[in-house]
């Protein structure tokens, strides 16, 4: 079967990236000094997350990207009983960039791109000025732009198709203007314009980390392919499953890709 797009698509992804490093181990005693478990650590395992997450899936679709992000490190350490699958404790480090913001002028021009992807998870990279100038641009130019964003106020951004999930989208105090959304509800699927499309493969959750990223991924390459948004969910739905089903930050592979790449044809 040949899983590559009919056509080399194009996408600009800008946003905020980090190095997901999970250390696992055992835990078999409580320390002397205070009650909390004692972790032996046996492993350790790094890889990139966030934006860089979402671009290590958007390429794993062959999708052509090129990219923006911070140039400062943040890391988030993670620290797993690999016994049972139990998450202890996460330490973030350089949470909020110190670098400056994503200047515009370092952008080629938005009409090289068949669509812009945002993964704000509103570090400091993309200001609101930027987003509302980028998102402005891309609809004088009918260019689609899919966002992922952790900010409350969306307000900055225009007609753009937002990403989010039940809980962020409870939080939200100002809305995005002439946007549609697409809400994540977990195990339930997704939501768009109060259609629910539920999970074809339910799976056992090993780990949600990482997987909004990858239904950002998926949502991108099934629009691409289909032209609209509501063809795309059920493949979101189904690569986030696979996701969740896996340990850690989870980048698709051929397999995942061959697997369900029929549901962009069918629906």
């Amino acid at each position: 079967m040949n899983t590559q797009p009919q056509k080399q698509f194009r996408a600009l992804l800008l946003g905020d990236s980090c190095k997901d490093i999970y250390h696992y181990g055992s835990c078999s005693r409580l320390s002397p000094e205070a009650a909390v478990p004692v972790l032996k650590e046996t492993r350790r395992d790094s890889r990139p997350g966030m934006a860089a997450n979402v671009l290590s899936n958007l390429q794993s679709f062959g999708i052509e990207v090129d990219y923006h992000t911070n140039t400062e490190t943040i890391e988030k350490h993670r620290y797993i009983d690999e016994r049972f699958h139990q998450h202890l404790l996460r330490v973030d480090i350089n949470e909020t960039q110190k670098t400056q913001e994503l200047e515009i002028s370092s952008i080629d021009p938005l009409t090289n791109y068949d669509i812009v992807v945002i993964s704000d998870y509103d570090k400091g990279f993309l200001s609101p000025e930027v987003c509302r100038l980028i998102t402005q641009q891309c609809a004088e130019n009918n260019i689609p732009v899919v966002v992922d964003s952790k900010k409350k106020d969306l307000s900055c951004f225009y007609s753009c198709i937002m990403k989010i999930n039940q809980k962020e989208y409870n939080e939200i105090q100002k809305q995005p203007n002439d946007s549609e959304f697409v809400v994540t509800l977990g195990s339930n699927g997704a939501k768009h314009k109060n259609v629910i499309y539920h999970i074809v493969s339910p799976v056992e959750v090993f780990d949600v980390c990482g997987a909004g990223d990858v239904f950002l991924a998926s949502l991108v390459y099934g629009f691409l392919r289909k032209g609209g948004i509501r063809h795309s969910i059920p493949l979101a739905n189904e690569m986030a499953s696979i996701s969740v089903s896996h340990m850690g930050t989870y980048t698709l592979t051929k397999e995942d890709v061959e697997k369900y790449h029929d549901l962009c044809v069918r629906h």
